[in-house]
Parts: C-alpha cells; structure tokens; sequence
C-alpha cells in the first residue's frame, strides 16, 4: 500500500513540476521556456538519508553539492579537486595538500585550510556519524597557512586516499549540524533549492562554482518506484529515468536508451563453513554456516558450470558482461580467468566429492543431504530477484537446487550467515575487499564476509596492502590476495551490470565524461551533471 501512495504522489508531482514550469520535462517534447530545467529519477530510495558529507552524505567520489580534497576520474583515477596537488611523506604517514585559489562556498565565505580541518575533526569526532569514511587512524590535521593542510597518520593506510576523494568539505563557520541534512552548503556546481525526504530534491546551477557554471540551470529529482518512473517517462513527465534491464529493450518517443559502464558487480555469497552455532563478538548466538555450500566442490561446480551469458539472457535482456571477480576498471581489481559453462567437468566435480542423483530425481544427494540451498533477494529490487531465479534455473542442470526467497534487509541480515544473498557491491576504494574477505570482518559488521570466508594468506596479504608504504606496493598485495580467494569461491560472481538511463533526446549528458559507475542504484549518472546540456 505504502508503494501505491509513493507512486501516485509522485505521479502528481512530476505533473504538478512540470504545469508550473519548475523544471524541464515533456520528455524530449520540451517547449520554450522549459529550457533551463530537468526532471529527473535516478533510483529509489536514496534521497532520504541527511545530505550533510559529515553524517556520509553524498559519499561517492565525485563533486555534486561539495567538493572534496580529490575527485574521480573517467579512468578511475584521482585528480584534484579542492586540492592543487598533494605529497606524501616517505614513512607515509603524512599527506599535505596544497589547496586551490579563488574557490567560496555557496554562501559567499572563502574556503580555506581551516575549512578542512574542521570537516575532518568534525567527522572524527563524530564517526558513528559516517560510516563511510574512516578516519581513525588520523591522529592530526593542521591549517600550514589558508592554502596548506598536512594530515598525519597514526600508522601507514593505503586507502586514506581513497578517504580523501569521499569527504566533502564544510564551511566551518557556516556550519549547522541540523540545517545541513536538508539545506548543506558546499563549494559545488549544484545548490539545494529545496529538499522533501522520499519525495524530492531540487537542485539549481551554482553561477559562481570555482570550475565554470553549470550549463542547465535546474534539476528536480523525483522519488519513486521503477515501475512508476517508467510510466511517468511513457507519458512525458521525466527527462531522464533509470530503468531496470528488464526496460532497455523497450522504445519511448522522443527518448533513446544509455547503457553505462560501471564497476557494479552482483554476486552470491556461499557460506564456507559448515552448518553451526558460535557466539558472536556481542555474546549473542548465530546459527552460522551451511552444510552444502561448505563443500568447495559445490561452489568450484557453480563457479565453473553455470552459463553466465544465458543467465544475464534470462534475468536482463542480455544487458550486462559476465562477472569472474572485480572489474579491470579498477586498478587494483584482478579478476581470475575462468571458463564456465563447463557442465561435464563440474559434474565430475559433484560425483567425485560424493554428490550423486541416485533416485533419478535431478537433484544431487550425498546421503540423506540434498545439494540444495537458498538465496535471499530484498524484495524492493526485482532485478536481484529475476537473476536469482535465472541462477537457479541454470544450476538445475547441474542438479544442485537453489530455493529463491524475497524478503526484507533486517530478515536478509540475520540469514545471510547460512544462505546464500544476492549483493551488489562496486566502488573505487580497495577496502571492500577487507570488508568481504578478511576474517576479521565475519559477524563484526553489517554485510562483511557473511560467509564466514577464513585463510591466513589473505588476512596477511590485505594488512600488508593496508600497510603499504606506496600506492603500487598497495595494489600489488590487493591483486595477490584475490588470486588466492577466487580459488576459495566464497562468492560467486555472475553479472557486471550497466546502468540503463532513457534519456530525453534534447539532452546530452556527455557519456565521455561519465567516470565507471560504482554501486548506487543509479545516481553515479550525476557525476558529471555540470556537464550535461539542453540541445
């Protein structure tokens, strides 16, 4: 019921925007007057959290209402942003930026070193604020001079740059911890003109942004599910709409389709341990584990059997490359070289290791144990559930049964430690790889290595590449610990998907520029709105 009453208000929103002339719209039909003005959907569900870059706002690499020290770049590299340039100190443990001249706030006030200071010693003294830039290990920042800031680390972090390029900076002055969830001010190309959590975000051109105005002049940002966006683009009310692969093959007049590239990987989780319960760091006991995926035989089956094109075919219209690991456009991904749709050598996998159809069934058995398992879905992404369901699909012919279940995050949470999950992950920052793979994350935090994934090479190798004294030294150690967990098969890779967009034909959103998409449901497509122009 709460879906229908989102989807018709928003109906009637995009309605209203669009008579009162408050952003563009008429889905490529648009008409004199319209053209300083965009109404757009870029996914569901991910305005209602604060828009302040202290509480984790907007934590995505690039500049959007602030800027920060770094930004991404379209080969996934960092460049400055705030900063001019930057150094690190051999030991690396120091980093000082020297900071750009001439750049304000929205506001009007300067922005200068103390500015930076104040963000980082807000967001450290408040990290259960921001879970999405971590800054314990800074154990000072100082102001040099207005245009000089030097960060000083307790001990080596390879990924503090990373941090770096995911902390939008806050005028320190200015500053009000209450007003920014809704009306933050930044340095950036984009202002709040107003914000409804759930509902709508509206944004408007800085004309004063330090790296040249933006060319459209407003955008409004419209909530709503996939569904309803679809059907508002049909009927004229957006410019831009992100659609689930299941739409890329459909046609709306005056609108051509955006296939992106990104980062973002789905994967299923495989619990490696065997069926059990064990107290959680808090006490707490949880059922871990799971009897068939614990066989490496299984998941070395799934990994080397199963026939990712066809399943992409079946779950998206074919929208979407194969997935064996993290993606080569990340420097520092290492995917491994893996031939699948290998039904007769992963059948010899499953009989070897004891799993046989004995009673003609289809499905494999060792003893009185069917080789059979779940996978959860959330149940507000459909595009999760249909590439469930086309694993499952595929994995019959294996003889190894998956059971489908759609449900909610808190009851996902508390069964991803025994089944099988569907996830999505993809971003720019290496420590993902700490959060899915080390041991020391398993029960620790929310959606880290729930399958129990333990092997003392890789803890090893990922502190070392923590440690790093050096960027490549860094990359050198992540690559080598995915070399030996992809062996392991803790988590099955299957599709590397593309954001679909159907764009307005009267706008450009210069795809050169776009940088690869991390995992964000759809809104990476703003990372380069200062961009986009109205033909």
């Amino acid at each position: 019921m709460k879906g229908m009453i989102r989807s018709a208000l928003c109906c009637m929103l995009a309605l209203t925007l669009t008579a009162c002339g408050g952003a563009g719209g008429a889905g490529g039909n648009g008409k004199k007057g319209d053209e300083d003005g965009l109404i757009c959907y870029v996914g569901h569900g991910f305005w209602d959290s604060s828009l302040d870059p202290v509480k984790g706002g907007f934590s995505y690499g690039w500049s959007f209402i602030h800027n920060a020290l770094l930004k991404v770049q379209p080969d996934s590299s960092y460049a400055g942003d705030l900063a001019e340039s930057y150094t690190i100190s051999d030991d690396a443990l120091t980093y000082t930026f020297t900071l750009k001249k001439g750049i304000t706030f929205q506001d009007g006030s300067e922005f200068t070193a103390e500015d930076v200071v104040f963000t980082y010693e807000t967001v450290k003294a408040n990290q259960g604020e921001n879970e999405k830039v971590d800054l314990s290990r800074m154990e000072r920042i100082e102001a040099v001079d207005d245009r000089t800031v030097r960060i000083t680390l307790s001990e080596p972090y390879s990924p503090f740059l990373d941090m770096t390029a995911q902390l939008g900076i806050v005028p320190s002055d200015g500053y009000d911890s209450e007003a920014f969830n809704e009306r933050p001010v930044g340095t950036g190309a984009w202002k709040v003109l107003q914000y409804d959590a759930g509902q709508q975000l509206i944004v408007e051109a800085n004309e004063d942004y330090f790296d040249g105005a933006p060319h459209i002049k407003k955008v409004t940002f419209v909530d709503m599910d996939n569904e309803a966006a679809f059907s508002n683009a049909r009927s004229g009310q957006l410019d831009i709409v992100m659609v689930q692969p299941e739409y890329a093959r459909e046609q709306i007049e005056g609108m051509h389709i955006e296939k992106l590239e990104t980062m973002d990987v789905r994967n299923i989780s495989l619990p490696c341990r065997p069926s059990m319960t064990i107290k959680a760091p808090d006490g707490k006991s949880v059922q871990v584990g799971n009897d068939v995926t614990a066989d490496p035989a299984v998941r070395e089956a799934l990994n080397i059997g199963i026939d990712r094109k066809q399943i992409i075919e079946n779950a998206f219209n074919g929208v979407g490359v194969p997935a064996y690991g993290f993606t080569d456009n990340l420097e520092w991904g290492n995917a491994p070289e893996v031939r699948d749709c290998q039904r007769e050598e992963a059948a010899k996998l499953l009989e070897n290791a004891g799993w046989k159809d004995a009673d003609g069934d289809g499905i494999r058995k060792k003893g009185e144990l069917s080789c059979s398992f779940e996978i959860y879905t959330p149940s507000d992404e459909q595009d999760r559930y249909q590439l469930a369901e086309a694993l499952a699909e595929d994995a019959r012919g294996l003889g190894i049964q998956i059971d489908v279940k759609q449900t909610t995050w808190d009851e996902i949470t508390e069964a991803s430690y025994r089944s099988g999950v569907m996830w999505g992950f993809g971003q720019f920052n290496p420590m993902v790889i700490h959060q899915l793979f080390s041991s020391e994350t398993f029960l620790t935090a929310q959606y880290s290595n729930t399958p129990g994934y333990e092997n003392s090479q890789v803890d090893a190798l990922i502190n070392e590449a923590v440690a790093a004294p050096d960027h490549d030294g860094a990359v050198k150690k992540w690559k080598e610990a995915q070399e030996i967990y992809f062996r392991d098969i803790p988590y099955l890779y299957l599709v590397n998907i593309e954001h679909c967009y159907f764009v307005s034909d009267r706008v450009d959103i210069s795809v050169s520029t776009q940088i690869p998409h991390p995992h964000g449901h759809g809104i990476p497509v703003i990372c380069n709105m200062k961009d986009w122009t109205i033909k």
